[in-house]
């Protein structure tokens, strides 16, 4: 049996059936040590199951995950992508999740088309497959004929699913509030910040609309590659939650044999893919941040065809130039440089040990040296990079956490395609473009510009500021506000200082008031028990003396 008792919002309660059903389906699976670190948040007793064989952790957790639903899935897929959170043995495991999804009936799906629509499927579609081309942790793929002719897949979602996924994500959120309260290792993961993560990002792809503009986008932007083919999305045929796109066939980019069958230049192909990350990456800032092998196929004339555009990842030109400075610093060997760039980056925090710190990168960086550009593997330098994150509990941004995996799983791609895949020497043009870039005028004159407007304008105010400042002053209106880190505790201390201090005062005061009334009023009480009294106050006075003493040597 096990019991978890917590105090807890009220709002928890609405979610008791989910939260227990959560409770029992962890302990199913031997998890309840989940259970034990984070808290379920109310008394629940729930059934440990005693396992037939010996079951690696990892898998029972997929397991309980896929028996938990959509939410835990989409979860479970998230966090295949987050080394730095969790060992190997776990993202191997987690990354199953993509192709076990069980489909939902049909019916379902058509119902769900019809509402979305408010029209029958026949004035819809000239044609719709019942069977599903695949089915996914939210949405399930049907192949569908425009009434045009024109062959387009069509994604659904799943009935019921934005409910229990919002039900879901409220539980998690008051979970992670619950586990930060009692667990130092909640809050320095920031747990409540990794489930707000989670749950923007499985939010975002519950809008297919969005799915939508984020492919017009890739097409827009790369609209000069005609290697790269983007299908086209119907928006006249496009909601919330029903998404239509071309339809275009391929072979599957991970079918070797079938590339080799049509001919295709699978060393040519390596580059095409690994050139077109690159400049999504690099050059553009927005990328694929799900490329697995099935999202990629290829037609017979070598062109490449990109799918799924749900899960994608965005680098802004500051955050660019922040890791340009990370890598330049590598480069050179600067490893304070390093340290500074990790900390603009939010990877190292501020009260890190940094000698430590750097003393271990030292180690890290001489294991590449001295290696040609052509002998780096991104996969194990980024391997090492979350072995080292792990044993210093960090974490990595979003952002660069979907941009790591997203580049190892393109290494891998391209080496299955051309064992002498070199990512490095197909991103050092492109390294070396950003460099260059840098230093022109076309780069830093507008940043040049913006400083200088940003100093005109402050000049322009200072005057008024500072007239307002003094005039604040001269009328006894200032107020300064300070706030420092140990403050409270210190306050509370004091608070109690004196509070101890007056109450000696008051019986002070009164006992010598006591004693001065007594030299003018001594009724006959008083006589019988002033020995016994006299004897009491004498203890009372060598006791006090001691634990003074006593107070001021150890305070000595």
């Amino acid at each position: 049996m096990v019991t978890s008792r917590l105090s807890i919002p009220r709002r928890v309660l609405a979610h008791r059936r989910r939260l227990t059903e959560i409770a029992s389906v962890l302990s199913k699976h031997g998890l309840g040590w989940i259970l034990d670190q984070l808290g379920v948040p109310f008394q629940t007793r729930v059934r440990r199951a005693t396992l037939a064989h010996p079951v690696p952790p990892a898998v029972r957790l997929r397991r309980a995950l896929e028996e938990l639903g959509p939410t835990f899935i989409k979860i479970g897929q998230i966090l295949s992508t987050r080394d730095d959170l969790l060992p190997p043995a776990y993202i191997e495991q987690l990354a199953l999740l993509r192709d076990r999804v069980p489909p939902v009936p049909v019916e379902q799906i058509i119902a769900e088309i019809e509402r979305s629509f408010g029209r029958p499927l026949n004035e819809l579609y000239a044609h719709f497959d019942p069977v599903p081309l695949a089915s996914a942790s939210i949405g399930q793929v049907h192949a569908a004929t425009l009434p045009t002719g024109t062959s387009v897949i069509v994604k659904v979602r799943k009935p019921g699913i934005a409910e229990l996924i919002e039900e879901d994500l409220a539980i998690l959120r008051d979970i992670a509030e619950v586990a930060s309260r009692r667990s130092q290792l909640a809050r320095q993961y920031d747990l409540v910040g990794l489930v707000d993560e989670f749950a923007w990002t499985i939010r975002s792809e519950l809008d297919y609309r969005r799915e939508g503009r984020n492919a017009d986008r890739f097409r827009m932007l790369l609209r000069d590659q005609p290697d790269i083919v983007i299908p086209r999305v119907y928006w006249h045929r496009t909601t919330e939650t029903v998404l239509t796109m071309r339809r275009i066939d391929g072979i599957p980019i991970d079918q070797i044999e079938e590339l080799d069958r049509a001919g295709i230049d699978r060393s040519a192909l390596a580059v095409r893919a690994a050139r077109f990350i690159l400049e999504c990456v690099l050059v553009h800032g927005f990328f694929h941040a799900d490329p697995h092998p099935g999202n990629f196929a290829i037609l017979t004339d070598g062109r490449l065809v990109v799918y799924d555009f749900g899960m994608v990842g965005r680098l802004d030109p500051a955050y660019r130039t922040e890791l340009l400075d990370l890598l330049l610093a590598v480069l050179r060997g600067d490893l304070d440089a390093v340290i500074d760039a990790l900390g603009r980056l939010g990877i190292v925090r501020h009260e890190t040990d940094r000698p430590a710190l750097r003393r271990e990168l030292q180690h890290l960086v001489d294991r590449y040296f001295g290696l040609s550009l052509g002998e780096y593997r991104f996969g194990e330098i980024v391997d090492d990079f979350y072995r080292f994150m792990r044993r210093w509990r960090l974490t990595l941004p979003p952002e660069l956490s979907l941009l790591a995996k997203t580049l190892s799983m393109h290494e891998g791609v391209g080496q299955r395609l051309d064992p002498s895949f070199r990512p490095f020497e197909i991103a050092e043009p492109y390294v070396r473009r950003l460099i260059i870039e840098r230093y022109l005028p076309a780069s830093w004159l507008p940043q040049v510009a913006r400083m200088l407007e940003d100093g005109a304008r402050r000049a322009i105010e200072f005057p008024r500021r500072v007239d307002r400042l003094l005039r604040r002053i001269e009328q006894a209106e200032l107020e300064v506000t300070m706030h420092l880190a140990e403050l409270p505790d210190v306050t509370h201390r004091l608070s109690a200082l004196v509070n101890r201090l007056i109450v000696a005062i008051l019986l002070a005061a009164a006992a010598t008031s006591f004693s001065l009334l007594l030299n003018v009023w001594h009724p006959d009480w008083f006589v019988r028990w002033a020995g016994p009294l006299l004897a009491f106050s004498l203890v009372g006075i060598v006791l006090a003396t001691v634990i003074l003493a006593w107070q001021f040597w150890r305070g000595g």
